[in-house]
C-alpha cells in the first residue's frame, strides 16, 4: 500500500530529511513487519522515483532526502515536498564480490576480523567493492580492504581498525 504526504524539508547536520507522519509510520511498520532497524522503502519525491531506507536516529524516525531523490536538496531546506512511500518488497541483499570472498578465504585472520565487524561496516566494505567497475580497481581495493582489516591502512574513508 502506498501512502502519501507533504512535509517540510528539514536538516540535521548536513543531512536533509522529512519526518513521516505517525499514522503513515505505523502503516509502514505493519507492512514491514517490524519497527526496529532500517526499513527499505520506495516511492516518489515530488514525482521522482526513489529507493531509500527509513532510519530511526536520536529517537525519531526520519526519511533522509539525498540529492538523487531531490536535486539540490540542501538548498531547499524549509520547502514543502510531496512524498509517496511504501515498503520496498525487493530483495536488497548485496553479495560480496567473488574476489573479496576469495581474499578473505585466503587470509583467515582478515576473515575472522571481517566476521566480527558490525553489520553496517561489513555492508559498507561489500558495497564499495561491488560498485567498482574495472578489474584493476577491484583487485587494488580488495587488497586495501584486507590491509585495512589487518590494521595496515585506511579504507573507505576510515583509518585502520
Amino acid at each position: 500500500m502506498v501512502n502519501e504526504f507533504s512535509a517540510k524539508l528539514e536538516i540535521i547536520g548536513i543531512n536533509p530529511f522529512v519526518y513521516v507522519p505517525e499514522p503513515i509510520l505505523l502503516d509502514i511498520f505493519s507492512q514491514a513487519g517490524k519497527d526496529k532497524g532500517a526499513i527499505p522503502i520506495c516511492g516518489t519525491v515530488n514525482g521522482k522515483p526513489y529507493k531509500q531506507s527509513l532510519i530511526k536516529y536520536d529517537g525519531d524516525w526520519r526519511m533522509y532526502i539525498n540529492t538523487t531523490m531531490l536535486p539540490n536538496s540542501p538548498e531547499k531546506i524549509g520547502e514543502v515536498i510531496h512524498v509517496t512511500i511504501a515498503v520496498d518488497p525487493e530483495d536488497r541483499t548485496l553479495l560480496p564480490h567473488p574476489k573479496l570472498v576469495a581474499a578473505l578465504n585466503q587470509n583467515k585472520e582478515a576473515q575472522a576480523i571481517f566476521i566480527q565487524l558490525a553489520p553496517y561496516l561489513q555492508k559498507e566494505i561489500v558495497r564499495y567493492i561491488s560498485m567498482l567497475k574495472t578489474e584493476e580497481s577491484i583487485d587494488r581495493n580488495v587488497s586495501k580492504a584486507i590491509d585495512f582489516l589487518l590494521g595496515k591502512g585506511s579504507f573507505i574513508g576510515r583509518k585502520s581498525l
